[in-house]
């Protein structure tokens, strides 16, 4: 890689929650950042000759090679753009299905075979994926999300054998439960949420649980910093839980 000064990160998804934030923290730790949103917003982050946005839909072969023409070299790719599902299996179509594969998971693969040319060639970079932590723990109402990001992790580690004759590395961050149930939010507002009525009562119990539940959350900057760490630390291990919940599942695990 290039000199800490001059290091380039890419992240996806940084319109909000841990993109939004991890961009941030590069930024502010003197990186290049590119910022990549499917709608560009300047207004989110610092105006800086560091920080460029640019727009990507991960789920677009097209944007993804304009976004790599546009963004040159990249020391570090960080896989962090994704939607929510939440219902019973019965309650999803086909299109609702394929929606969340095809961002969670195909989207991640895409981008990653769109840098590993120029990480490959320059022996250096590395690949961070953020999946989550009900990969972990088996929830109700989460399958098919579950699933998508499932596949990530698999994805992610056995992508890191492939890498390691050409010294580049493959990471993955699992957040927690983030707070004000912004992945309820985003389920609803993106897939629609008709319940079938025959799980209507298990949907009620999940809900309930989630208000009451005054645990530990994940917040944006913890997310920030296991993406970090898992980006500037080369000992760090594969998997890098992120939020107070994530450790202590992880640590029961």
């Amino acid at each position: 890689m290039t000199t800490s000064a001059t290091k380039t990160v890419l992240i996806t998804g940084c319109s909000s929650g841990f993109g939004l934030e991890t961009a941030r923290l590069f930024h502010d730790r003197g990186w290049s950042v590119v910022a990549t949103m499917r709608t560009p917003r300047e207004d989110l982050l610092p105006i800086s000759d560091r920080m460029r946005i640019l727009p990507l839909d991960v789920t677009d072969a097209d944007s993804i090679a304009a976004a790599v023409d546009a963004a040159g070299p990249v020391d570090v790719l960080v896989n962090n753009a994704g939607v929510g599902l939440l219902n019973a299996v019965e309650g999803l179509s086909d299109r609702m299905i394929r929606d969340v594969f095809e961002t969670n998971t195909l989207g991640t693969i895409a981008m990653t075979r769109a840098f590993l040319p120029q990480m490959r060639e320059r022996r250096s970079g590395v690949v961070v994926n953020v999946t989550s932590t009900v990969t972990m723990m088996s929830l109700p109402l989460l399958s098919v999300y579950t699933a998508s990001k499932a596949a990530v992790n698999a994805f992610t580690e056995c992508l890191a054998l492939e890498l390691e004759a050409f010294d580049v590395r493959a990471r993955l961050v699992l957040p927690g439960r983030a707070p004000d149930t912004a992945f309820a939010d985003n389920a609803r507002e993106r897939m629609g949420f008709d319940i079938p009525e025959a799980y209507g009562e298990l949907a009620e119990a999940v809900f309930t649980a989630w208000q009451q539940d005054e645990g530990d959350l994940t917040l944006p900057g913890d997310v920030a910093e296991a993406v970090w760490r898992a980006a500037t630390d080369p000992a760090s291990p594969m998997r890098l839980p992120a939020g107070a919940d994530a450790v202590a599942l992880a640590n029961a695990a």
